[in-house]
């Protein structure tokens, strides 16, 4: 309520209001200056408010007193429940846990105010849950409230917690919210078997290390707390197995080490002993952390393949012993209850194969060829044994077969030697050492001799010294060797081996006499040497041999030259046109040549004279007219060409030459006929030679003279 001291309840003065909810939260009588709030307030949403009261004069609205503030504070009721912001909560404890042990911590916020009274004092409480845990009051914390709590009974807990204010008084508002607590595992519990003996059946022809068969020992416990190591106790038969733990199952596996027999033993007895990787220090106390089974195994009896007596067989043979001959054999057995025959048989994988045979029943093997040990000196190849009673159950065994060398080739020099010894050489000058190489597989300390033959000990040049150590020393025997004398020698050296039957070879070592300066060193070997002492020397030889080559390129460019001059043709002006042109090395009697060849004849063979042809000079080169189709009517031609030719063959005063000329004979067929005006009866002035510009290209020129010399015509008048 406001009220001035200039108020005297008259009605004179007026009250308003401004600030914060003036007009929206609160009110104010003008008249009384009461205060109302017009709508319900919440201290959580705001705590105060601030205002201002002034009081004016109705009448001239001018204020009777100074402006004044004042605060309205909202007081706390207790109308917010506690809240868990952060729940529902997730928290987890490891089994085994004492009394206790920490768990997890709530917290629950009231919206009340904390200042005034207990609206905002909460107090925790545990409504489902109990007796496994607690909580303590005041702070929210949860602990385990029983000893052991055991994973394996229960994991899972759901704790209801409720918050309360008022310090937990009756009429306090109250929350609630959910923790879920998981026991987490502990190794706990030892690997226990189901039961204590493993009852397993093993055919014997199981595959060394494969798995025949598994065993579980169960540990309650999960993870790495279940982890199972699983061991064979040592002892009867375990040392034909191994177990392994297969970490997906946590299983023992069981595999064979060995191969397993029927025959030899029926059944095997061990122990397996299972115990946990991860042990905890804290249950030592509870026991041993392992358990024993016993695994019996039973071996089935199966159909087994032949078994050879030897993993593999090597044997030894002579080369070049005779087809046929035995050299050794394999053997196989059936060690099933019903012993089955065996029948052997080579395993054919190449041609190398073919040189042995081997008898189906007895096993043992023979030469099929005779070997060779300088060409294959060992052979490799596999026997297969299968049982009689059930062929498809077979064995193989690889067998080596060494051949033996026998001497059969002599020693030979091992590399082909270039021996040369100096012009002042002096007796008993070593001047080459040489070794010997036999083809045959030397045994050990055979030995070779080394010697001169008979026809080459006599002669005074050379000797062989044999060092007794399977080389020898070729030694100069006399003071000094001369090249112009004699510049090769040839030394047949006899080597002897030490084997039996001894074998030799007579080998010739060619030495080269060459100029060797005071030290011995050899200056030169070749050809050249021989005319140093003459004066000539290596450029001026060079030299000579350059010139006698320029003097040969130039007389063989002379002889080309003058050939070709020989080859030069004439008549080739364009004023000469003629039909047939025949060029003679000599001149003409002009007009008045009547024994010359006569032309016209050849146009016209009906005045052809007898006996006109002129045989007494031979022309130097025959020029052929191209060979052009006839026309349709060229049988006088034809008559013409086979009169002359027979007056020749039949004149023996003729030369031993043709001088036959061709008269553009040009066959059968032509399309564009007869060129030549040989079979015309009209005169060259009677012609027209525009047809042949309609020939093509090919007949061009000769369209271009014909038509000269139609335009060129001294008596036409223009």
């Amino acid at each position: 309520k406001l009220h001035s001291d200039l108020d005297k309840g008259v009605g004179t003065v007026k009250y308003t209001l401004s600030g914060d909810g003036a007009g929206t939260v609160f009110t104010i009588d003008e008249t009384t200056g009461d205060i109302h709030a017009i709508r319900s307030l919440d201290r959580e949403e705001k705590p105060f408010y601030t205002l201002r009261a002034q009081a004016v004069d109705v009448d001239t609205k001018k204020p009777l007193e100074p402006e004044s503030e004042f605060i309205i504070k909202v007081q706390d009721i207790n109308d917010n429940e506690p809240k868990f912001l952060d729940g529902p909560y997730v928290a987890s404890v490891p089994e085994m846990s004492p009394v206790g042990a920490y768990v997890l911590q709530v917290k629950a916020t009231d919206a009340d105010d904390p200042t005034y009274g207990n609206s905002a004092r909460v107090v925790y409480s545990i409504l489902q849950g109990q007796p496994y845990f607690s909580i303590d009051p005041k702070t929210g914390v949860i602990r385990t409230a029983l000893p052991n709590m055991d994973r394996e009974v229960k994991e899972q807990y759901q704790v209801l917690i409720q918050a309360k204010d008022m310090g937990g008084q009756l009429g306090g508002l109250a929350g609630t919210t959910t923790v879920n607590i998981t026991l987490t595992d502990v190794n706990d519990n030892p690997p226990r078997f189901p039961k204590s003996i493993f009852h397993l059946k093993v055919p014997e022809t199981s595959h060394v290390g494969s798995a025949i068969g598994r065993i579980r020992a169960v540990d309650p416990d999960f993870g790495k707390n279940a982890e199972i190591e699983y061991n064979i106790v040592p002892g009867d038969g375990g040392n034909l197995f191994d177990i392994t733990t297969d970490e997906y199952t946590q299983e023992g596996v069981i595999k064979l080490k060995k191969p397993l027999d029927f025959e030899t033993k029926k059944a095997y007895t061990f122990k397996v002993e299972a115990s946990n990787l991860h042990l905890d220090h804290r249950f030592h106390s509870v026991g041993p952390f392992k358990d024993t089974a016993t695994v019996k195994i039973n071996v089935l009896d199966m159909d087994e393949p032949p078994v050879f007596s030897k993993p593999m067989y090597t044997m030894e043979v002579y080369e070049d012993t005779p087809v046929g001959t035995i050299i050794g054999a394999v053997t196989a057995q059936d060690l099933d209850a019903g012993s089955s025959s065996v029948r052997y048989f080579i395993d054919w994988k190449n041609d190398v194969d073919s040189y042995f045979t081997i008898d189906a029943t007895e096993g043992t093997i023979a030469t099929n060829e005779l070997l060779d040990r300088e060409s294959t000196a060992q052979y490799n190849f596999s026997i297969i044994a299968s049982k009689v009673s059930n062929p498809l159950l077979t064995s193989k065994v690889n067998v080596v077969i060494n051949v033996l060398d026998v001497n059969e080739f002599p020693p030979e020099i091992s590399v082909p030697y270039e021996t040369s010894v100096c012009e002042n050489a002096k007796p008993g000058q070593v001047i080459q050492i040489i070794t010997a190489a036999d083809k045959d597989l030397s045994p050990a300390g055979q030995r070779f001799s080394f010697k001169l033959s008979s026809e080459a000990s006599n002669k005074p040049n050379f000797t062989v010294h044999d060092y007794r150590n399977n080389t020898a020393g070729i030694e100069t025997r006399r003071n000094g060797y001369s090249r112009r004398q004699q510049e090769l020698y040839f030394l047949p050296v006899v080597i002897e081996d030490s084997s039996y039957p001894v074998q030799s070879s007579t080998n010739t070592l060619t030495i080269r006499v060459c100029r060797c300066d005071s030290d011995g060193t050899i200056q030169s070997c070749n050809v050249e040497a021989i005319f140093l002492p003459v004066g000539l020397s290596t450029g001026a030889l060079i030299a000579i041999l350059l010139c006698i080559v320029i003097l040969l390129v130039i007389v063989v460019l002379y002889v080309a030259l003058r050939r070709q001059k020989k080859k030069d043709t004439l008549m080739t002006s364009k004023e000469d046109i003629r039909d047939n042109v025949i060029h003679y090395d000599d001149e003409g009697g002009g007009e008045e040549d009547t024994q010359a060849f006569d032309i016209g004849a050849l146009r016209n063979p009906k005045v052809i004279e007898d006996n006109k042809i002129r045989r007494d000079i031979k022309p130097d080169t025959l020029r052929f007219p191209r060979h052009r189709p006839p026309a349709e009517d060229n049988t006088d031609i034809r008559d013409f060409i086979n009169h002359r030719l027979q007056e020749n063959d039949v004149d023996p005063s003729a030369p031993p030459y043709d001088s036959l000329a061709t008269y553009a004979y040009e066959g059968n067929g032509s399309v564009a006929e007869s060129l030549s005006s040989i079979d015309s009866l009209t005169t060259e002035a009677d012609q027209d030679y525009d047809y042949l510009s309609d020939w093509g290209p090919r007949f061009k020129i000769l369209a271009d003279m014909f038509g000269e010399e139609e335009n060129y015509n001294p008596d036409k008048v223009t």
